[in-house]
């Protein structure tokens, strides 16, 4: 009985104890539950905070974007042009700016943040173990010692300011490629060897002339001990190509309102295109640059020629894609529109065109291309190929989205600029560099212009003038592309001085050289006014100019040819049937690859490209008294003039192309047209008179 009474109380005793080690993994268990619920109701807190907190960001930017509107309204209302939209842009994104960084602070919640943990390096992305449980952390960045104890005020500053990432793959490839999809191919190819130099060469020699000046300046201030930290060669051979990036859209927008003369246009518009792509490639070029040994920053031959060949490689290899994917959207699927039913449906039709044309620029930057440069040769090719595939309502509707896209994000990324002033939080400003820097940009420019001005003229017949050279001189605005590849790196000491002064270089060309864009015009006495399409014109300085035949490029003409007879036959419904200019051996797959609207439009005289260069078969050129007939095959057969002389043909063409006007014969019928760029068709009237001026002469 005792022993049996032992076992009951020591069976007694486990059973409470077992009750209460249950009970208290109960407890527990429904403290971590209730914990766990806790935790999630604050997650969710935070979570829809950030959210209202990215709205409000956003809103701002969006109210930023409708007060410019609104304002470029009143300002075009009241005929005002001493301040562009883009000017206006920045001015409202400084206001902007000055509220948010000393009217406004959030604090950010500061009871659990730890201000010390001992890491040796500053990994992306770091898992932190706390009681058991796993969280991902991203880094935003590096904060100075000074700014610790101000973290609290910085989160709306912080949410305000964007990855850079979000201007290279978003807001930059719609501009560039309405860059070239809105291209007036007519003028640039006319200027096409000018535009080359200034763009290539110019870029070129203006970034090493401000990296000399600017290692002069970084050296001085070595000397008198105002430099915080390392400042290279290197670096301001990069400052030179970020800075040698011309974004001249004030001035253009201007000319373009005032129909200034086309070739000043052209030969401006041309040139900040291409020298945006070069901008992009050299600045990669000289990051490239690798010496070998400890020291990175020395001279070395073998290391320069090596980013001489990344910057070729790039360029060329960027270019060829570009071209390559334009022609490929061609192909397919839009040239296979000219059998199937696509046409049909103008909005699928518009979005695919919109989606290829975006993909070029990912796809260059995916295979370690330049994205700026292919998107922009792929905009030049889609608007030679492709556009003339799509149905009419589709050409205007991606022609008025690229338009759209290009207004919004350019407008964007200048007021960002104007708000970045004031809420990004490593500036570095030096006076000694931000006056060198002026300097520097003012002698690149002149180093451009005027020296390859010089070499250009040799070699034109129609002369850059002196006030055209000023005018280019004046218009090398910095702007969008200079500031995303400064703000693309902020890491270091040098990047950071270099942003902060660009920022200044952008604010001082938009504003003052922007704004007195018309002054300017009416001191250098250039002509307004001047409708692109006539072609007549004066030259820069004052004298009536006409342009011959032969100022077109041999080049040119014999791609023209080659183009207008079976590039675009195959690629679009543009030029003549395949079945008329291949060989009759070719004759079924030439049926197979024309398609019905090419038959269609086999009547009429000329394409989109025709002002170019008139150079087709079966013309014949009547010169006063002297008819010159050309065939398919270039030559050149001449009648006799009244009087029994014999003149010969190809000195009549160039003596009456330079100073006759001529009427064109295609297939029985006479039009007056002009063979050049310059010289419009005289009328009846002045016909007679002239015919009457040299009876009496």
């Amino acid at each position: 009985m005792g022993s049996m009474c032992k076992i009951n109380a020591a069976m007694s005793i486990w059973t409470r104890l077992s009750l209460f080690v249950l009970a208290s993994s109960l407890c527990l268990c429904l403290c971590r539950a209730e914990d766990s619920a806790m935790e999630n109701i604050v997650t969710e807190k935070k979570a829809e905070e950030s959210h209202r907190q990215d709205s409000a960001d956003l809103l701002v930017f969006i109210l930023l974007l409708t007060l410019t509107i609104l304002t470029i309204w009143l300002f075009k209302h009241r005929r005002f042009r001493f301040l562009h939209e883009t000017g206006l842009a920045m001015i409202y994104g400084l206001l902007v700016g000055v509220v948010l960084r000393y009217a406004i602070h959030v604090p950010s919640d500061m009871s659990n943040v730890t201000l010390s943990c001992n890491v040796n390096a500053s990994p992306a992305t770091l898992l932190v173990n706390v009681s058991g449980k796993f969280y991902e952390y991203t880094l935003k960045g590096e904060i100075s010692a000074n700014e610790v104890n101000d973290i609290q005020d910085n989160e709306m500053l912080r949410k305000v300011t964007f990855d850079p990432e979000v201007f290279f793959n978003i807001l930059l490839p719609p501009i560039i490629f309405h860059a070239g999809y809105s291209l007036k191919r007519r003028h640039f190819f006319r200027n096409l060897g000018s535009i080359l130099a200034y763009a290539f060469v110019g870029t070129v020699v203006s970034c090493f002339i401000i990296g000399l000046v600017m290692y002069g300046c970084v050296t001085l201030m070595k000397q008198i001990g105002h430099l915080g930290g390392d400042f290279f060669f290197t670096d301001c051979l990069f400052f030179g190509a970020i800075v040698s990036a011309t974004d001249p859209v004030t001035v253009l927008a201007i000319f373009n309102e005032l129909h200034v003369d086309a070739d000043l246009y052209a030969l401006l518009f041309g040139e900040s295109v291409l020298n945006d792509a070069v901008a992009v490639v050299l600045s990669s070029s000289i990051v490239a640059y690798q010496p070998e040994g400890d020291n990175t920053h020395t001279f070395e031959a073998m290391a320069m020629l090596k980013s001489f060949g990344i910057f070729l490689g790039v360029f060329s290899g960027s270019f060829a894609l570009g071209v390559a994917t334009g022609v490929f959207f061609s192909l397919t699927p839009f040239n296979v529109t000219k059998f199937t039913k696509l046409r049909d449906f103008p909005l699928l039709e518009t979005a695919l065109f919109f989606l290829m044309s975006w993909s070029t620029f990912l796809l260059a930057e995916a295979c370690g291309f330049t994205g700026v440069v292919a998107v922009l040769f792929c905009g030049m090719t889609q608007a030679h190929y492709t556009f003339n595939n799509l149905s009419p309502e589709s050409q205007n509707r991606t022609k008025q989205l690229f338009e759209l896209l290009n207004f919004l994000a350019e407008n964007f990324i200048f007021s960002y600029m104007g708000l970045t002033l004031f809420t990004f939080h490593n500036h570095v400003f030096n006076p000694i560099f931000i006056v060198g820097a002026f300097l520097a940009v003012f002698l690149g420019r002149a180093g451009n212009i005027y020296p390859l001005s010089f070499l250009l003229n040799l070699g034109r017949r129609n002369k850059i003038g002196s006030n055209f050279q000023h005018m280019m001189m004046f218009a090398g605005l910095r702007g969008a592309m200079t500031f995303a590849l400064s703000i693309r790196d902020t890491a270091t000491y040098a990047r950071q001085m270099m942003f902060s002064t660009t920022l200044l270089v952008v604010f001082f060309t938009v504003w003052i050289c922007g704004g007195g864009t018309t002054q300017m015009l009416s001191c250098q006495k250039i002509r307004v006014g001047v409708d692109t399409d006539v072609e007549n014109s004066i030259g820069p300085d004052g004298v009536e100019r006409r342009s011959t035949k032969q100022e077109s490029a041999w080049l040119f003409r014999i791609w023209y040819n080659f183009d207008h007879n079976y590039l675009k036959p195959i690629l679009t419904h543009s030029g003549p049937p395949l079945t008329a200019t291949l060989p009759a051996c070719c004759g079924p797959l030439a049926r197979c690859l024309t398609s019905p609207q090419a038959y269609e439009n086999e009547g009429q005289l000329k394409d989109s490209d025709s002002d170019l260069i008139l150079n087709d078969g079966d013309i014949t050129l009547t010169y006063g008294d002297i008819t010159v007939s050309t065939d398919a095959t270039g030559a050149h057969t001449s009648g006799t003039p009244v009087g029994g002389v014999v003149v010969n043909s190809d000195e009549a063409l160039d003596r009456e192309l330079a100073f006759g006007d001529h009427e064109l014969v295609i297939r029985g019928t006479r039009l007056v047209l002009p063979m050049d760029d310059s010289e419009p068709p005289l009328s009846l009237d002045s016909h007679r008179h002239r015919h009457k001026n040299e009876t009496m002469s």
